[in-house]
Formats: structure tokens, C-alpha cells, sequence
């Protein structure tokens, strides 16, 4: 199986779709996608990029784009003592965060189902640094990842306030997820 793969998704809660690629660099992996949908009646497009260390671990994101007539421009690093920035700016509320989870997609789940590797019966906790959208805010999101099967999971958010049954495919991509995203095509 080939480490680079890519994957196309459509949205069932709005029209759009979203297209990434992850890559594997020497010293780290990349994703890299471009969302287009509508929001509150306005087109949106947002391309994104997420580089994580050999461990999964988010050290740099970055999503540019428009969402109607307003244009976003975002910057994101995490450094090994996992101090988050936003634009250069100190966040001191997602720190220790070793994720980063782009509210908009459902790319980043493939970051803490890589990093964790669970066996099937396992659940794990993580702490996010989760960009809003669509006001671009980073908050601390404490996310559990539970293992149900050879390529399902149960997703939780906000203590169980939303939970969300995932399908992956071999590699950790979300081929599913809680019936607003499902993947058309993947290589």
C-alpha cells in the first residue's frame, strides 16, 4: 500500500465536497485539501494544509481561502513543548493539545486514529486545538476515540454531547462520518 493516498468527500448537511492528500515527507507527513461548500447561503473555499511529526503529532497548520466575501488567512504552529500558536500569537488555552481538528473537515480525524493505533476494544482520550468555523477561533476541544471494529470507531466531543459513529478505510481515512461526510472516491 502506497503511504501517499488522497480521498473525496461529499457533504450531506450542505452542498460541498472536499478533496485531500496526505504525503509522507523524511521527517514528516502532510496533509493537504480543499474544501468547497456553502455556508449560511454563501460559497466557501478553503484550502488547508496540516504537518504533523513522524508521531502524528500536529507541528503546523495553515487554511486560506473565503468563506462568502470575507477572506481567511490562518496560521497555526505547535512547537515540541506543544505552546500553540494562532498567527503568531500565544494560545495559552490549548496547551499540551497534541492534535490540531479544522472544524470544517473531516480530514483531521485521520491524525489521532494514526497516532493512537488502538486495538479493537480501546478508548482514549486526547486534547485538540479545534479552529472554529467559521469565526477561525482555536479552542481546546477534549475529544474520545474508541475502537469498534476493524475500521469503525465512536467519535465523542464535549463530555458525550456529540458522538458520531466513523467508518475508516486501511490507512485511518473517514470513509464516514455521523452521516455528513461519506467519501466517493480514494486512491
Amino acid at each position: 500500500m502506497s503511504l501517499d493516498t488522497s480521498i473525496l468527500w461529499r457533504r450531506h448537511d450542505r452542498p460541498g465536497h472536499e478533496y485531500a492528500r496526505l504525503n509522507e515527507h523524511d521527517a514528516h507527513w502532510l496533509i493537504a485539501g480543499a474544501a468547497l461548500f456553502e455556508h449560511d447561503g454563501m460559497p466557501c473555499h478553503l484550502d488547508y494544509s496540516v504537518r504533523c511529526d513522524k508521531s502524528w503529532a500536529t507541528q503546523h497548520a495553515r487554511v486560506q481561502g473565503w468563506v462568502g466575501e470575507r477572506e481567511v488567512n490562518v496560521e497555526i504552529t505547535a512547537d515540541h513543548a506543544r505552546v500553540w500558536r494562532l498567527d503568531g500569537e500565544i494560545r495559552p488555552e490549548v496547551a499540551g493539545a497534541v492534535d490540531v481538528d479544522l472544524n470544517f473537515s473531516p480530514s483531521t480525524n485521520l491524525l489521532p486514529i494514526r497516532r493512537l493505533d488502538l486495538a479493537i476494544g480501546q478508548r482514549a482520550e486526547v486534547r485538540a486545538a479545534w479552529l472554529r468555523f467559521p469565526s477561525f477561533r482555536l479552542e481546546l476541544l477534549v475529544q474520545a476515540y474508541t475502537r469498534t471494529g476493524e475500521r469503525t470507531y465512536v467519535y465523542e466531543s464535549g463530555g458525550g454531547s456529540f458522538v458520531a459513529q466513523l467508518e475508516v478505510d486501511e490507512g485511518g481515512w473517514p470513509l464516514s462520518y455521523a452521516g455528513v461526510w461519506t467519501a466517493e472516491a480514494r486512491r
